[in-house]
């Protein structure tokens, strides 16, 4: 069963990061994941769009996969469909991010399984943008 950590928690770790990879991001302004990804670089955060589909977003060069991107991050979040999940999370472990979080309407229990048991924090079926205005 998937359990997300608490919205205070959410609140804790959305204060504390700086540094979010969007594995998904489109540069098509009507989608979900450019409006939210624009939200969050809005309020401070610096966005890494991660899609081998497109050379540039919101003003940021992309990466074709996680594992090219270099320092640190802090969230991976991510805007591709459920049954990629598991696939995603096996990159994610590989860098050593600190955070998994998958969209809203987005969640995989294999995934999910596989992330905690190497101890990692996961969110999923959740909104980042939704919880940053919430625990502001």
């Amino acid at each position: 069963m998937i359990e997300n950590p608490s919205r205070e928690e959410m609140g804790k770790i959305l204060k504390k990061s700086k540094r979010i990879a969007v594995v998904g991001l489109s540069n098509n302004p009507e989608r979900t994941s450019y409006m939210v990804s624009k939200a969050m670089q809005e309020s401070g955060y610096e966005i890494i769009p991660v899609n081998p589909a497109i050379s540039e977003v919101l003003g940021v060069k992309a990466v074709k996969a996680l594992k090219d991107i270099e320092g640190h991050v802090d969230i991976v979040n991510v805007f591709r469909r459920s049954e990629f999940l598991p696939e995603i999370a096996k990159e994610f472990a590989e860098i050593d991010a600190d955070i998994f979080w998958a969209q809203l309407g987005v969640e995989n229990e294999e995934a999910y399984n596989f992330l905690k048991e190497k101890g990692y924090t996961v969110i999923m079926n959740r909104c980042i943008k939704v919880e940053h205005a919430l625990t502001k």
